[in-house]
């Protein structure tokens, strides 16, 4: 069983990316060479910040993450204890 993980990128705009991955610092690095493999959202975003990883028991919690308002996410990033009540889980 593969462990996933959901994080969250701030952009250099201060704009919040959620993603899913396996291995957070090589998908991190992916993005920040801006090559085929990153998002196209990030590209010309920089510099990127990792500033959330959260161990995922599935993928459903990066779609839960992603429909959080701005706020919700802010929340998260500084108290990552409360995923459960942030995310609703």
């Amino acid at each position: 069983m593969m462990n996933w993980y959901v994080y969250i990128i701030r952009c250099g705009d201060g704009t919040l990316y959620t993603g899913i991955s396996t291995d957070v610092e090589r998908r991190l690095v992916e993005h920040q060479e801006g090559g085929p493999k990153a998002s196209r959202c990030l590209r010309g975003r920089g510099p990127l910040q990792l500033m959330l990883k959260l161990h995922a028991c599935d993928r459903a919690l990066e779609r839960r993450i992603k429909r959080l308002p701005r706020a919700q996410k802010d929340a998260l990033i500084q108290h990552p204890e409360t995923m459960h009540k942030i995310v609703g889980l």
